[in-house]
């Protein structure tokens, strides 16, 4: 039996509130370990073009994400909520290994099981190159 991850669902304006708090805390952390504990074990995933399936292959995503999207600051605004599910829209800043910042914009669409975990998430995201001088995330 999986450990419950507060708040659960139905939300309400504070919980659905807290649980895009939580997220937003955790994937600033950049530890693929600790970020894939919010989400079930046979979580779905669309994440631009990829799809990931598991818990495993979340951490293996959040792994490689981050070699690449290097100094990673991400801002996540709740959109709306109901039942279960919310949608999410976020912005982040980071730069690659050539020093070229960016600022990614998308949606996310989220669908928690009864334990709080997130079992499906589906993301659409663009990305802007910026000056460093720029940013807004910091």
């Amino acid at each position: 039996m999986e450990e419950k991850r507060h708040p659960l669902s139905p939300f309400d304006m504070e919980s659905a509130l807290r649980k895009v708090q939580l997220a937003e805390d955790a994937w600033n952390s950049r530890d693929p370990e600790r970020i894939a504990l919010a989400y079930s074990i046979d979580t779905e995933w669309r994440n631009r073009t990829e799809f990931i399936n598991g818990r495993e292959e979340v951490k293996a995503f959040l792994t490689r994400k981050w070699q690449k999207e290097l100094d990673y600051r991400l801002k996540k605004e709740l959109w709306g909520f109901r039942e279960n599910r919310m949608a999410v829209r976020f912005e982040y800043e980071w730069h690659d290994h050539a020093g070229q910042w960016y600022r990614s914009y998308g949606n996310e669409l989220w669908e928690f099981d009864e334990n709080g975990l997130m079992r499906k998430r589906f993301a659409s995201i663009n990305d802007m190159p910026i000056n460093e001088q720029d940013r807004k995330l910091k």
